[in-house]
């Protein structure tokens, strides 16, 4: 499984959680309310925050602050309002409790899935 590979969304949708835990880039599956329900290895170690602290927290307001924008959250919020599929990558910085990080981000709904994709540039 490859960051930039055609259809993620659906890959990821299709493949268990230990196969996903593997992954080179992290993953981060969110509820329809922005809800942590899955967090990968490589995500908790670029982030320093284990699986245990993010699970069940609001994404964009627990765990990543910086992401609750018009850029990150608000993208994610209309794709389930309005029942939208969403793939979108862009450039970003994160900067909640660990210095300056640039990242490549890929916002993405599927169907009733919703993931955060995450890969350091």
């Amino acid at each position: 499984m490859e960051f930039t590979q055609k259809n993620l969304s659906q890959a990821l949708s299709e493949t268990d959680e230990s196969e996903l835990d593997s992954a080179r880039f992290g993953i981060v599956k969110l509820d329809p309310e922005g809800k942590v329900e899955f967090y990968n290895k490589y995500e908790s170690e670029l982030a320093g925050l284990s699986v245990d602290q993010v699970l069940g927290q609001n994404f964009f307001t627990q765990v990543a602050p910086c992401t609750n924008n018009y850029m990150v959250s608000h993208k994610f919020n209309a794709a389930v309002e309005n029942n939208t599929d969403l793939d979108e990558t862009l450039d970003y910085i994160f900067t909640y409790k660990l210095k300056p990080t640039n990242v490549k981000l890929r916002l993405l709904k599927y169907r009733n899935n919703q993931w955060l994709c995450v890969a350091k540039q």
